[in-house]
């Protein structure tokens, strides 16, 4: 699976780096490509999960589009 993510509440390198974080904690992420803003992730992970862990990093998942 591939997916992007658009984030809301991030303006910052700060916010990028705790949404990058979470993500490459989370079991089945490969990879993680994070900008303020927006995530492209790969992975076996459920976009649930993903959709999870953003949000306990303090987070909003608005759209997400598989590619």
């Amino acid at each position: 699976m591939k997916a992007k993510l658009i984030i809301s509440g991030m303006s910052c390198g700060h916010c990028v780096k705790r949404v990058d974080n979470a993500l490459k904690d989370l079991e089945g992420v490969t990879s993680a490509e994070v900008k303020v803003g927006e995530a492209i992730v790969e992975g076996s992970a459920s976009i649930e999960a993903i959709k999870e862990a953003i949000d306990d990093a303090g987070y909003d998942v608005e759209k997400v589009e598989e590619i």
